[in-house]
């Protein structure tokens, strides 16, 4: 199985139940199990700051899935839960992105792993050192030591409710 890392974000139509939603059906993905999810947490939103603050988790999911096939599951599910692609960084009720691919490094038309914006993401990057404190990126950049790994704006709130 390959250990993966799912950013979870939403700040439209109740994004709490949104997140809750989506981390809910990362743990019926077929050949897949959902291992934890990190406590929610509020962000400003990157880009235009029109739109609502945004709540974030990131989750540990261990899979036989391609990372082709979790990308297609993870789109389908953003779909399922009403994601409207409005503009650029915009609002969205369910955002879903494939962080890590276990320590490969992929670079296609559709994917790119690790996440591009990965390490400049406090929003991310915190909620992957909650569950994985000694996670290092393929290159071996550790993200204790980034920057954006300690940020005041981040405001924890708490864990989603799921049953794993």
């Amino acid at each position: 199985m390959i250990r993966c890392f799912i950013g979870l974000g939403s700040n439209l139509d109740d994004p709490i139940s949104q997140v809750m939603s989506a981390c809910q059906a990362l743990g019926q993905l077929p050949d897949s199990e959902l291992v934890t999810v990190s406590s929610l947490y509020s962000s400003k939103p990157v880009g235009p700051q029109d739109q609502p603050d945004f709540i974030n988790a990131v989750a540990m999911l261990d899979t036989w899935l391609t990372a082709e096939a979790l990308l297609d599951a993870l789109q389908a599910q953003e779909q399922a839960q009403g994601r409207v692609r409005r503009r650029h960084w915009g609002e969205r009720s369910i955002d879903l992105d494939l962080l890590l691919y276990g320590q490969h490094t992929i670079q296609t038309e559709r994917l790119i792993v690790p996440h591009k914006e990965l390490t400049s993401r406090s929003f991310v990057v915190v909620p992957i050192l909650e569950i994985a404190p000694l996670l290092a990126l393929p290159n071996g950049q550790k993200l204790d030591l980034l920057p954006c790994a300690e940020d005041p704006t981040l405001i924890r709130l708490s864990s989603p409710v799921i049953d794993l």
